[in-house]
C-alpha cells in the first residue's frame, strides 16, 4: 500500500553549473539533471536529520532508483545558479516516490519524477522502517 500525502515540505539545493557539466555548446549535458537530481534528494534526507550513511549502517539497507521520468523544458547553461527542489510524495511499504524541479530562477527546466526502493545487501525489496518512513512524510 502507498501513502501519498498532501506535504508543504519542499527541499532546495542550489546547483552552479560547472563546464564539466556541459558539453561542447556550454548546455548542461542532459544525463547531469538526474545527477542534480541525486544531489537534491540526498540533500533533502539530510536537511530531515539523516544521511545516507548512517541510514545503511542503522538499518542494513540501501535505496537504488527503480524509476525515472524526466521532462527537458528548457537548457541549463554554463555557469548558471540552479535550484533543485524536492518533494517526497508518496511512501509505500519498500518505496518512496520523488518529485523534483529544476529551475533557473522562475524557468522550470526539468521536471523529474522518481521511485526509489528500499532493498537489502542481497538486493531484496525491504520494508521501509517507521523511523525513515517519517523523514519521508510516510
Amino acid at each position: 500500500m502507498t501513502t501519498k500525502h498532501d506535504t508543504s515540505r519542499v527541499y532546495h539545493f542550489p546547483v552552479r553549473v560547472y563546464y564539466e557539466d556541459t558539453d561542447a555548446g556550454g548546455v548542461v549535458y542532459y544525463a547531469n539533471y538526474l545527477r542534480f537530481a541525486e544531489r537534491g534528494r540526498t540533500e533533502a534526507v539530510r536537511e530531515c536529520g539523516q544521511n545516507w550513511p548512517d541510514v545503511f549502517a542503522k538499518h542494513n539497507m540501501y535505496f537504488v532508483a527503480r524509476h525515472a521520468e524526466v521532462d527537458y523544458l528548457a537548457s541549463a547553461r554554463l555557469d548558471d545558479l540552479l535550484d533543485v527542489k524536492t518533494e517526497f510524495v508518496a511512501v509505500g511499504a519498500a518505496s518512496v516516490t520523488a518529485k523534483q524541479s529544476i529551475l533557473r530562477g522562475e524557468t522550470v527546466l526539468a521536471e523529474i519524477k522518481v521511485v526509489l526502493v528500499a532493498i537489502n545487501p542481497a538486493g531484496k525489496p525491504v520494508r521501509i522502517p517507521p523511523q525513515l518512513r517519517q523523514i519521508f512524510g510516510g
